[in-house]
């Protein structure tokens, strides 16, 4: 139970929602699980049980497309809610998630979440407001992925990835390594296209690559590429 407690009290927008009663029946109900590198934690079809919370680590979501390519929706940041929506629309996931690194979660039965809510406006505004965010997120996701060309899309990803995780000590290599199929499917292209981009990215100056980590030279001139798409 303490680890429990030292859990929501991470999540202070959620835990200043909840009556005290409330939060007793959260915290008895509440499971908090490590999962490993790239492992699943939903899969697309599943019918949704628990409202998730990344506590630490960093997360995927996405989709498999035509002919077996993989889109990456979106990324999940701690401390960020997901896997709730398909649950308050009663349908089953319509995306996976799995683990980029190491990740601890925390899980809520939306059963619960359901009864809860039903009897707290409060509660129920706290997940309007981030349904809301959500949506403007993925509306200027989608015309960015559908609108840019290559080069836009890959530097947008790049900046991507530096809004959500951040930087390393350095304050320019990104606090996230993307594998380069990671990239392709962030960035909606193939995985030959977006190693030939981030080669030329290097050619250019842009940024350097070291294995897995990326390390961004120009910050300016990627957001006028992206900007430009």
């Amino acid at each position: 139970m303490k680890r429990k407690e030292e859990v929501l009290a991470k999540l202070p927008d959620l835990d200043s929602a909840l009556t005290p009663d409330e939060r007793e029946q959260v915290l008895d109900e509440m499971t908090v699980r490590l999962y490993r590198k790239n492992e699943f934690i939903y899969s697309e079809g599943d019918v949704p049980s628990h409202m998730l919370c990344l506590i630490s680590g960093k997360v995927k979501i996405y989709k498999d497309g035509v002919g077996g390519r993989t889109q990456i929706v979106r990324v999940v940041n701690a401390v960020e809610y997901f896997g709730y929506r398909a649950a308050f629309s009663d349908e089953n996931y319509v995306t996976s998630a799995a683990a980029f690194e190491p990740s601890v979660i925390a899980s809520i039965p939306i059963n619960l979440i359901r009864r809860l809510v039903l009897r707290n406006p409060q509660l129920g505004w706290f997940f309007i407001r981030r349904l809301a965010v959500a949506l403007g997120k993925s509306d200027a996701r989608t015309v960015g992925l559908t609108q840019k060309h290559i080069r836009g899309r890959l530097a947008e990803s790049i900046l991507f990835l530096k809004e959500s995780y951040g930087k390393e000590e350095d304050g320019q290599t990104l606090n996230v390594y993307p594998t380069r199929e990671d990239m392709a499917n962030l960035s909606n292209m193939t995985t030959s296209n977006a190693i030939r981009t981030l080669s030329t990215f290097v050619q250019e100056g842009l940024i350097t690559l070291d294995g897995r980590k990326i390390t961004i030279l120009d910050e300016a001139a990627l957001q006028k590429i992206s900007k430009m798409g």
